[in-house]
């Protein structure tokens, strides 16, 4: 990948340097609901997790990987650093991790994904990962942070397996687990073989999400809606293309869980535009919000995107949003989190 992959979406960001966030924002207690545990992992702890299963490699090696300039690097990237997540206690490493650089932003919920569906898919004992998650992040709880949990499937492995997740959850049998989502690529598998899967979820009193007008159109959320009855939407950009979906979001009051700096470095976004690139200022994000959509800022996948969520409500104040509306996101983090003692940030 090496220079290629410093080209294009990822170098328009690099070369921007947004505006710094009034001290009045940046100190506010914020919310992430749309945080990939895989995606949170630094190229330093992929390295301390390589050298403990016997891989070496460069720190430029690893940087490289990092690099990627369009969607399906990102979900080679994504697989890669996956793969030396082995035993439990590379989970509790990189959960512990995640847990002090939310801390940092002042960050006092999260909800973070888990890929379950890739632990069933190297045949790991998920239930022994996600105890020793647990164990690593429960700590952080008396620091004044509350972590809660997503299983999340992937797509492109079909609704048999989709639903194996469903079932690890309710195995688990933690409160902690407040939903299941699907993530991969939306382009892959007709979203009506997941209905299923979906009512098996709510029976079991899972909230369900899915990601969905990432780099599938419009179609693909009305689709999350109507057959899924999906609670928000992971992402969900290509809503911009279709006003009366941009209504019926507003009106059900659904939210999108909108990461920025993601759609841009993915070309998630130059794709929505049918352009070579996208940058920052082309994102949706303000006309979504000032449409009446419920919007909640977040980071997807952290390390990769070489992002934080300090980094994302800099982005979206680059757009051109008022601390007033910067602050009723922020807001909306509490408001729409599937945890009933969070949805206020004075709680």
């Amino acid at each position: 990948m090496g220079q290629r992959g410093r080209t294009g979406a990822a170098a328009l960001i690099l070369r921007m340097k947004p505006p710094s966030l009034s001290p009045q924002i940046d100190s506010l207690p914020k919310a992430e609901l749309h945080l990939h545990l895989e995606g949170s992992i630094q190229p330093a702890t992929v390295r301390t997790l390589m050298a403990r299963h016997g891989v070496k490699a460069s720190e430029q090696e690893v940087l490289e990987r990092y690099a990627f300039h369009d969607f399906p690097g990102f979900l080679e990237t994504f697989k890669w650093v996956t793969s030396f997540l082995r035993e439990p206690q590379d989970y509790a490493l990189v959960g512990s991790d995640l847990a002090e650089r939310l801390l940092e932003q002042n960050v006092v919920y999260v909800e973070a994904t888990l890929s379950v569906g890739v632990m069933l898919l190297r045949k790991q004992q998920a239930e022994a990962n996600f105890a020793a998650l647990l164990h690593s992040t429960e700590p952080f709880e008396r620091r004044g942070l509350r972590f809660r949990w997503v299983f999340d499937a992937v797509r492109q492995f079909g609704a048999a397996a989709a639903m194996a997740v469903v079932e690890t959850a309710k195995t688990c049998k933690s409160k902690t687990i407040v939903a299941f989502g699907i993530g991969g690529d939306e382009l892959q598998v007709e979203t009506a073989a997941f209905r299923g899967v979906y009512e098996r979820a709510a029976e079991l009193g899972l909230h369900r999400l899915i990601h969905a007008g990432e780099v599938g159109g419009p179609e693909r959320i009305r689709e999350a809606i109507r057959l899924l009855e999906v609670e928000r939407i992971g992402h969900g950009i290509a809503a911009i293309k279709d006003p009366l979906l941009m209504d019926l979001l507003a009106e059900r009051k659904i939210p999108l869980e909108i990461c920025p700096q993601s759609n841009v470095r993915t070309g998630a976004l130059a794709r929505q535009f049918s352009r070579e690139h996208a940058r920052i200022g082309d994102h949706p994000l303000p006309a979504l919000f000032r449409h009446g959509i419920p919007v909640v800022l977040s980071t997807d996948d952290p390390a990769l995107f070489h992002t934080t969520l300090r980094d994302e409500y800099d982005a979206a104040k680059q757009m051109g949003l008022q601390d007033s509306e910067l602050e009723q996101i922020c807001e909306m983090g509490f408001q729409y989190a599937f945890d009933p003692a969070s949805k206020s940030r004075a709680t």
